[in-house]
């Protein structure tokens, strides 16, 4: 029997749901069909443990080839399949769960496991014919379910804390002791305010992990010091949302840049950030900067919509990334951060990027 969560069903859901749709649609930021721009599929390719196997899509027929053996099934047998799982996958309460009417369909075309085979990197891949540039690009995709519970985008550990230096003020130990007692549900905001109140300026010294930072550096040179400015704001004020955080800190310009042209370069280097997260950049890794196989995310929606952003059409893909996530706090005593500790007779403060999708 085979048995999944939302997100798991989510990927069988998209590939009966695009080869019935016989295309893919483009979103925009607002997780939107952008008009007039769909891609006509050609096929999908998906890699199974007995094999790699294909669904091409002529006519009203879905040709299924692998290990020389092909099979043909009417695409309104698709449709109705993607309209049962979604109800399914929609009403179910449980963490996990099994569909015997749609594993039954699943074996009959080859396809006997919820995720791709654990080798690939991508949850599917499709050939689409591009009707701008004539050419059929080959485009790999994670998928993200809307269906289950909002993904991370960027995982908390170690490797994500930054550290500040607590500079201005001399605390006692007491003091010290007192401030990283506060337990309030708001408490790692409660204890910086803390030590502003007591007139102390944090500042930022360096990521705590030196992989992280060459990794920062490598995708902008001052991204070290942006993120350090982010991760703060979003630790000491009401500020959650990406866009909202990015905004804040473009207006008051830390960094200095010449804005009188309105040049917007704390979105920019902010977004190349987030689709070097997407396509590859693991902060406990050394980054190259070469993009995984996978290049894109395919989106679930709630409505059963499947809606495809791809580095092929970059903007589209920037944006949906900056205006759909936001920072959240993740565990501080596995993660080590949140309390004032001492270094050398230095007083110093490790804050914590964690990143999760809105939806």
């Amino acid at each position: 029997m085979i048995t999944g969560n939302k997100g798991e069903w989510s990927e069988i859901y998209a590939l009966f749901k695009l080869l019935g749709d016989k295309q893919l649609f483009l979103g925009n930021k607002d997780i939107e069909k952008l008009e007039g721009l769909v891609y006509p599929i050609i096929k999908i390719l998906r890699s199974e443990s007995n094999g790699d196997f294909q669904y091409s899509i002529q006519d009203e027929i879905i040709l299924i080839s692998g290990n020389e053996e092909i099979l043909k099934i009417p695409i309104s047998e698709f449709k109705d399949k993607a309209l049962f799982l979604l109800n399914v996958i929609k009403k179910n309460k449980k963490r996990t769960f099994s569909v015997p009417e749609i594993e039954n369909f699943m074996r009959s075309i080859n396809c006997i496991s919820l995720k791709a085979s654990s080798s690939a990197k991508t949850d599917i891949t499709i050939v689409v014919h591009d009707q701008r540039t004539n050419q059929q690009p080959t485009l790999g995709f994670s998928i993200k379910s809307q269906l289950g519970n909002p993904s991370t985008l960027l995982n908390a550990g170690k490797t994500t804390n930054f550290i500040y230096k607590i500079n201005f003020v001399n605390l006692e130990s007491d003091e010290v002791d007192q401030i990283n007692s506060i337990d309030t549900r708001s408490k790692i905001m409660d204890r910086i305010s803390q030590v502003q109140n007591k007139n102390g300026i944090f500042e930022f010294v360096k990521t705590e992990k030196q992989i992280f930072s060459n990794n920062l550096v490598l995708i902008d040179s001052l991204l070290p010091q942006i993120l350090s400015q982010i991760v703060f704001d979003f630790y000491s004020s009401e500020y959650s949302y990406l866009t909202d955080l990015v905004n804040k800190i473009a207006e008051r310009n830390p960094l200095n840049f010449d804005i009188q042209n309105e040049h917007r370069f704390y979105e920019y280097k902010m977004k190349r950030f987030l689709t070097d997260v997407a396509l590859g950049m693991m902060p406990s890794k050394v980054w190259t900067g070469k993009y995984d196989a996978t290049g894109g995310y395919l989106i679930v929606k709630e409505n059963g919509d499947v809606l495809c952003y791809h580095i092929y059409n970059r903007n589209e893909f920037e944006d949906y990334l900056l205006n759909n996530t936001k920072l959240e706090t993740a565990s501080s005593s596995r993660h080590g951060f949140g309390e004032i500790y001492e270094e050398n007779g230095q007083l110093f403060f490790k804050l914590n990027l964690q990143i999760r999708f809105i939806k």
